[in-house]
């Protein structure tokens, strides 16, 4: 096939008979793995030569723009009266509908069951439908014992000539079988290998295999019938905007996506004016959940709807819901590596998928009438716009080689590198033209797997794979590449002994965190075997001033731009502003990771797929909103069946600090505070209070004499709770005792740290004078050195603020303290004692980081 490619960067004047060519050539003459060009569209096919346009090509590839440039001009315009905060889509709107007419949305819609023949229907009444509930879901009772209540049920009734609710647990299981409402029923089909077989074929080729499903249709029905969303979902998308003019994307019909298909589908269709787009959000994760049925194996597929806010699919269980589960084919290990039974569970996959989803076929053109939260119908159109899986997963519905990128089609070598979008159409004339062989060397593609959605209308896999903050952030870059990076070059350059005697401090260092909430103590440092996303999230707030003197100072802003990359995207509202703030943490990382291939640690470069993953993050955020509300974790927490204590958890939506201050620690402080003469500070304090409408008065600058007196009783108290909304912190891994460092405002006029300060609370304690009652802490302060957080870790650094010899201590208000904060030794070169306690941590040390990485409300705050 004759095929003439073109040098993608503009001016270039040479052309390539291969891929193979083309890419040495960019590489060794253009190529700059920090800088990401810019994809444009597919070029178009050549029907009479038969030839392909070199889908990477560019026109505008002469200056590389940064991955923020990606895929522009897919969203909506931002509307002019930037002082609507929130402009819905002015025609799939969501109007309400009464027999499928549009009506007016001020109607108040009818009673939940005034519309219903028989609001207990299978069930005769009120007193079967409650025993119902209650021997098969409360307590889940044993047909034998249902059968013995029926039993003596029916004794006491028939003295008033009457029978019982059941006559036996086959009349109440059936009856519970015909339950119209509530969740869907569970069913199964069957699937087998299509092929010509023999006695001799594989038992793989002659099993059949089970698929269990829910009607997904009827789960969406449920969904949206669910009053307990109401006020936390979406009739509409919509182009949201924050108070200074500012696009901001949060929920799901935030995006981009949502937008742009309602276009699509009222330009298709006008007649749908008026309905309501429900978007489908699919997962699935095919390594954790193993049921153990003979030889099989399932895993989990999940359904939820973009509709619901980001932070009801997080916590609420039935915003989340399996429908199916998977079969898995098992063979003879024989059989592991044969081509045909990889094909066929890769085809049997895609094919269960498509099975379970085709009752949603008809609504995704037609619109449905569907009860919703508020109680108002609406004319309903289904949209398949999103899944989410961890990579390997995203390869098998990609139907793209192992290595690839499944959104885009940057070479595997060089995913960094040019790059356009994967689309169906795209695909689809591609498998018309090119061979098996180019198809898998030159564009990624297996094709042997044709993806399921291919079966439903404007679907398109390559952008419904949505962001993965846990296996491509968390996991994947932090703990899988830069840990286990650090640990190898400190082997390379230490030799193996050395590396692990450093590496046994910089568990110590970890170990000797201070306690923090949310914070977990690593008391062996890095040294377990089993990691989970928890222990990473938290591993990643204490890591920097770990490594800090160990590894050399590129390797430590390597990754602390990735932190500050990974905590951006983690946020819960983000902004135009937010993804500027993004793109210039991913360009320094970008940047200085390059250390990890000069000292030998990467020599072949960086072509990792999820690292090459960031490069999508912008355009995804533009697309479907805060990637929070559609990552991985979420499907990986309803693989849990058992109960979690709310102790263990804080759920990521709230934390708390807490100066708490055991009794052995009050009486050692009380007695230090009289040295300090904690009579003469409150005094001190209640005149600055007194006079704070004057601020040329100071208690600094008068005697004791001048400052009032305190009669009262002053009440001491153990501990004091600073409650704030952090909707982004996702790690939340229990409750400590004693975070006794806070943030007080000094000036809050001044932005981050400079109008703010660090101090511990020795002491919560409260008076009165004339009447009201001062709510006072007695501190430690703490002061900065620096005019700007360190080039190196990014944190700002404080030492204990010194007095005449001693710690500067003050009475402060309550009101004047923020929130707590994180404070992490400066270590320095030298390494740690065995053993050392982190409760001595906060008084051992002559300088501190201030932990910006402690949760995501210090990372906004704390710049």
């Amino acid at each position: 096939m004759a095929r003439n490619l073109m040098c993608p960067i503009s001016g270039c004047p040479k052309q390539f008979h291969s891929q193979n060519g083309r890419t040495y050539h960019v590489r060794s003459l253009h190529s700059n793995n920090n800088l990401h060009t810019q994809p444009n569209d597919p070029g178009p096919m050549d029907a009479d030569n038969h030839t392909v346009q070199d889908y990477r090509s560019s026109d505008n590839l002469d200056e590389p723009a940064s991955p923020s440039a990606q895929w522009k001009g897919s969203g909506p315009e931002v509307p002019a009266q930037a002082h609507l905060l929130k402009t819905r889509h002015p025609y799939l709107n969501g109007i309400p509908c009464n027999a499928g007419e549009n009506i007016d949305s001020a109607t108040p819609p009818k009673p939940r069951l005034e519309d219903d023949d028989c609001k207990w229907e299978p069930y005769a009444d009120e007193t079967q439908f409650r025993l119902a509930d209650f021997a098969f879901q409360k307590t889940e009772m044993s047909t034998t014992n249902v059968d013995e209540l029926m039993e003596i049920w029916a004794l006491s009734m028939a003295k008033h000539g009457d029978l019982g609710p059941f006559s036996s647990y086959e009349h109440m299981y059936s009856t519970i079988d015909a339950t119209c409402l509530g969740d869907a029923p569970w069913k199964s089909f069957t699937v087998s290998f299509s092929g010509e077989t023999s006695p001799e074929s594989p038992t793989w080729k002659t099993s059949e295999y089970e698929v269990l499903y829910r009607d997904p249709d009827t789960v969406i029905r449920n969904m949206l019938d669910n009053p307990n969303f109401d006020g936390q979902f979406d009739y509409a998308p919509y182009i949201g905007l924050d108070k200074s003019g500012q696009r901001r994307w949060n929920d799901f019909m935030s995006g981009n996506f949502a937008w742009r298909h309602c276009n699509e589908i009222f330009e298709a269709d006008p007649s749908v004016e008026g309905a309501m787009y429900c978007p489908i959000i699919l997962g699935s994760d095919k390594t954790t959940v193993s049921v153990a049925t003979g030889n099989v194996e399932y895993h989990p597929l999940y359904l939820s709807i973009g509709n619901v806010h980001n932070s009801v699919r997080r916590t609420h269980r039935n915003a989340v819901v399996p429908i199916g589960f998977l079969a898995i084919p098992k063979g003879d290990r024989k059989y592991d590596g044969d081509i045909a039974f990889r094909k066929f569970k890769r085809q049997l996959y895609h094919t269960s998928i498509s099975a379970i989803l085709e009752s949603l076929h008809t609504g995704m053109t037609t619109p449905v009438v569907r009860r919703c939260p508020d109680g108002h119908f609406q004319r309903v159109l289904y949209d398949l716009t999103s899944y989410i899986a961890d990579y390997p997963e995203q390869v098998l519905l990609a139907g793209v080689v192992q290595n690839w990128c499944p959104r885009c089609t940057a070479l595997v070598g060089n995913l960094d590198g040019p790059c356009g979008r994967r689309t169906r159409e795209f695909t689809e004339v591609l498998l018309d033209r090119l061979s098996s062989t180019e198809l898998w060397d030159e564009y990624g593609i297996d094709d042997d797997i044709l993806p399921f959605t291919f079966d439903f209308p404007r679907a398109n896999i390559h952008e419904m794979l949505t962001p993965d903050l846990l296996h491509q952030l968390v996991k994947g870059t932090f703990k899988d590449h830069l840990v286990t990076w650090v640990g190898k070059y400190l082997e390379l350059e230490h030799g193996e002994a050395r590396a692990n005697e450093i590496l046994d401090d910089i568990d110590r260092r970890i170990a000797a965190s201070p306690s923090f909430p949310g914070l977990r103590n690593f008391p062996q440092g890095r040294r377990f075997k089993q990691w989970t996303g928890d222990d990473s999230k938290v591993l990643m707030k204490v890591y920097l001033p770990a490594i800090t003197g160990h590894v050399p100072d590129e390797m430590v802003q390597a990754i602390a731009a990735f932190l500050d990359a990974c905590y951006i995207v983690r946020r819960a509202d983000i902004t135009e502003a937010t993804l500027s703030t993004f793109d210039t943490a991913l360009k320094k990382f970008h940047l200085h990771r390059e250390i990890f291939c000069t000292t030998g640690v990467r020599p072949t470069g960086f072509s990792l797929p999820r690292q090459h993953s960031l490069s999508h993050y912008r355009h995804l955020i533009e697309e479907f909103g805060a990637p929070g509300g559609l990552c991985s974790s979420i499907t990986e927490s309803r693989h849990i069946t058992a109960d979690l204590d709310d102790d263990n958890s804080n759920g990521g939506d709230e934390l708390d600090w807490v100066g708490a201050i055991d009794d052995a620690y009050v009486t050692g402080n009380v007695t230090l505070a009289r040295t300090r003469e904690l009579p003469e500070l409150c005094r001190r304090f209640l005149y600055d209070q007194l006079h704070q409408n004057n601020p040329e008065l100071s208690s600094a600058n008068i005697p004791l004499a001048e400052c009032p007196k305190i009669s009262s009783k002053i009440s001491v108290f153990h501990s004091a709770i600073a409650k704030f909304y952090a909707p982004s912190d996702e790690s939340g891994m229990g409750k400590g005792s004693k975070y006794d460092c806070a943030l007080v405002v000094e000036d809050e006029d001044k932005p981050g740290m400079k109008g703010m300060s660090v101090v511990r609370a020795k002491l919560f304690f409260s008076f009165k004078h004339q009447g009201q009652t001062y709510p006072c802490a007695l501190v430690d302060w703490f002061k900065t050195f620096g005019r700007s957080p360190n080039p190196v870790t990014g944190m700002w650094r404080v030492k204990p603020h010194m007095s005449h010899g001693s710690r500067l201590s003050t009475v402060v208000h309550l009101d004047s303290f923020l929130r707590g904060a994180h404070l992490l030794p400066i270590f320095g070169p030298h390494f740690l004692p065995i053993s050392f306690p982190p409760s001595y941590s906060l008084d051992a040390f002559t300088g501190y980081y201030v932990n910006r990485y402690a949760d995501h409300h210090s990372h906004e705050i704390i710049f």
